[in-house]
């Protein structure tokens, strides 16, 4: 029997969520429908969308980690204050002082690297599975500069401990920019807030690390997400049904909105799926992503507990390293740069970038799209393997292979 109570606390419940634990398929449709987080699924999935081999959820942990750095960088905030000397401070104070503090930096260090490297193999994945084809186009560019603002994340937030290895890796950084013809220098100087690394140079990488670049993140990551779902992933759609199907549907006096919802739905693919094809995202596609989220956060905590974030003495200008070494993500850039600094430094990344806005508006045709190295894309996917081997090669050779002066040294010597 109910009591006063009972029913006090259910209208409660139902205030907040009026679904509840959903228990039936039409309680679980409605769940992702109403909620304000689940929405950006649809109802029902594809079950080629839940092989793990397909997308690695590369996507998924890549939002992730901007999760966990948004958390741990706000926790930051709290203990930094963004002057030289007092940068260099709280460092150490969040090493010895503040409980769990040298945790906290290490999760955020590691999630940043981790960011950078997932964005990029996210990015491969969608070349090499051809996921960037109609109707798909913008989002992959929209792929193409969350990538950009990962980079510039991290380079940002790279300074902030203001010690060596921080202050020479931006002094190196901003160097290559430098380089750019007719607006080097003053991107340079607008950067640096001045001519040398100073407390200006600080302050502004700060607000861009904390407020500015992840701002413009936040909403770009919201519009490539609302593209997935309104555009599906590639080799999973299934086709619209005909006008005749909405109005067996939808009663005569919401055929209007029986319309509407076929407009909604992803242009149908050239390889059409079996719509029997598919189950309801709760549980099959939430309990997935949940565990990749605990799996990752696990993974974050015991790197962070085994592996400390570096930190070497306060920055000294007067001190020059041999060799100084930009970002571990800059270094293949450098290397490019030892060789020939204008065309190192702007020709080759000016090019690849503008290639790779252009790829899904030159390369439109659908064949090979949702598999991986379809042999119908096979001259795309060796160039890009190619530029990609030899990208990791250079960074690799300018992590390891590169001594004082920049001259070659085995590293096991």
């Amino acid at each position: 029997m109910r009591t006063r109570a009972t029913t006090w606390l259910d209208g409660v419940r139902r205030s907040i969520s009026r679904i509840g634990w959903p228990r039936t398929d039409k309680d679980r449709a409605a769940a992702m429908i109403s909620s304000l987080f689940l929405h950006i699924h649809p109802a029902r999935v594809s079950r080629h969308t839940l092989r793990p081999t397909y997308t690695f959820a590369l996507g998924l942990i890549a939002g992730i980690l901007f999760v966990v750095l948004s958390v741990t960088g706000l926790a930051l905030m709290l203990y930094y204050v963004p002057y030289p000397a007092e940068a260099y401070r709280s460092m150490k104070d969040l090493q010895f002082v503040v409980t769990f503090g040298v945790v906290l930096r290490n999760i955020h260090r590691w999630s940043a690297h981790a960011m950078v490297l997932v964005v990029f193999l996210h990015m491969c994945r969608v070349f090499w599975t051809g996921s960037y084809k109609p109707p798909r186009e913008f989002n992959w560019v929209v792929g193409v500069v969350l990538l950009l603002l990962t980079l510039g994340l991290s380079f940002t937030g790279y300074l902030l401990p203001w010690d060596q290895l921080a202050f020479w890796a931006i002094t190196v950084g901003t160097n290559i920019a430098a380089y750019a013809p007719f607006v080097g220098d003053q991107v340079k100087f607008l950067l640096l807030g001045g001519h040398v690394i100073g407390p200006m140079t600080l302050l502004r990488f700060y607000v861009l690390h904390c407020v500015m670049l992840p701002l413009a993140m936040l909403m770009l990551i919201s519009l490539h997400v609302w593209r997935v779902r309104k555009d599906g992933l590639s080799g999973a759609e299934v086709p619209a049904p005909a006008e005749e199907e909405v109005a067996g549907v939808f009663p005569a006096s919401t055929k209007t909105y029986g319309l509407m919802a076929l407009s909604r739905r992803p242009r149908a693919s050239v390889e059409s799926r079996d719509p029997n094809d598919e189950v309801f995202a709760w549980p099959h596609l939430l309990y997935r992503e949940l565990l990749v989220a605990l799996s990752v956060i696990v993974v974050l905590h015991v790197i962070s507990l085994v592996f400390m974030a570096p930190l070497e003495e306060m920055a000294d200008p007067t001190r020059t390293p041999n060799p100084a070494k930009a970002p571990w993500y800059f270094l293949g850039l450098q290397e490019l740069v030892h060789y020939s600094a204008r065309i190192g430094g702007v020709i080759v990344p000016t090019v690849l970038v503008v290639a790779l806005l252009v790829l899904p508006y030159v390369d439109r045709g659908k064949a090979g799209s949702g598999r991986w190295f379809a042999p119908e894309r096979r001259v795309a996917n060796s160039v890009f393997t190619a530029l990609t081997l030899i990208f990791v090669m250079l960074t690799v050779i300018g992590t390891l292979f590169r001594g004082p002066n920049w001259a070659w040294v085995w590293p096991w010597r």
